[in-house]
């Protein structure tokens, strides 16, 4: 699933259709919840990530809001073995279109007339995520940590990739309990998340593989931070900071990987 890096990197690559009128609209996808008479003649008055959400402020109408979910891309290009996968295309008075590729069918449109509130956390790069932050979430959950930052009521955006490289530059073992970590742990944490998802972001996102299904960005044949990896997908590789083989373990049904040499 893409993650604030990948969603990041795709909503910036959309800022030109600001200001632009969607003067039609093509619903190629019964699952979608959005209907194309909602949407045209609307103005893009802004445009926004929260969390792991797209936001198309359509002015008078509400929130167009995307989640890509396992495979979705939503850019102002495609390549052609993406056609057959298109479920929208917003044609804009630009003469460009906005086109959401979403091979799985698992990624949603839907329109909020009242602006989008899902109650989400804590937005990761921005002022508002200090060590202080951070440390009043852990010592009020007894979860492992790693689920912690999974969970997208506390902190908007984090996923499995980015958790993961996270606790690995911090040295914290993922199944720590939150409430069990010190001051410093947290701190080296909090600057863990920070330099890990500003560097994704600097690489355009992570991109695993080639398939249709694959993210990539808009422009580009696909993100590079895949290449700076230190335990994410590396299960038996040897450690780059002290050598021991990366274990995987599974953590409420998703895989973690993690030194146990020098993570504690």
């Amino acid at each position: 699933m893409p993650e604030l890096p990948e969603v990041e990197t795709l909503t910036r690559g959309l800022r030109s259709i600001v200001g632009t009128t969607i003067v039609s609209a093509e619903i190629l996808d019964d699952r979608l919840t959005v209907c194309a008479d909602q949407l045209v003649g609307a103005s893009i008055r802004d445009l926004r990530r929260r969390g792991k959400y797209i936001l198309i402020g359509v002015e008078q109408r509400g929130d167009l809001v995307v989640h890509l979910r396992m495979s979705g891309r939503l850019c102002l290009d495609r390549s052609e073995k993406e056609i057959p996968y298109t479920r929208m295309i917003l044609h804009l008075d630009s003469g460009s279109a906005v086109y959401f590729v979403n091979p799985r069918r698992l990624g949603t449109a839907v329109l909020y007339p009242e602006g989008f509130a899902k109650p989400l956390g804590i937005e990761p790069i921005t002022s508002d995520f200090t060590a202080a932050a951070l440390e009043q979430l852990a010592h009020t959950s007894r979860s492992p940590i790693k689920q912690l930052l999974l969970d997208q009521r506390k902190i908007a955006g984090i996923g499995n990739i980015y958790a993961a490289e996270a606790l690995w530059r911090a040295g914290i073992d993922p199944r720590r309990r939150s409430d069990s970590l010190e001051t410093d742990e947290l701190a080296a944490l909090h600057a863990g998340i920070t330099s890990v998802l500003s560097e994704a972001i600097g690489q355009l996102g992570t991109t695993l593989g080639e398939s249709v299904s694959d993210y990539r960005p808009s422009g580009a044949s696909g993100g590079t931070y895949q290449n700076h990896l230190a335990v994410y997908g590396r299960e038996d590789e040897p450690c780059e900071r002290c050598g021991a083989p990366i274990q995987r373990v599974i953590q409420a049904g998703r895989s973690t990987c993690f030194c146990p040499a020098c993570q504690s």
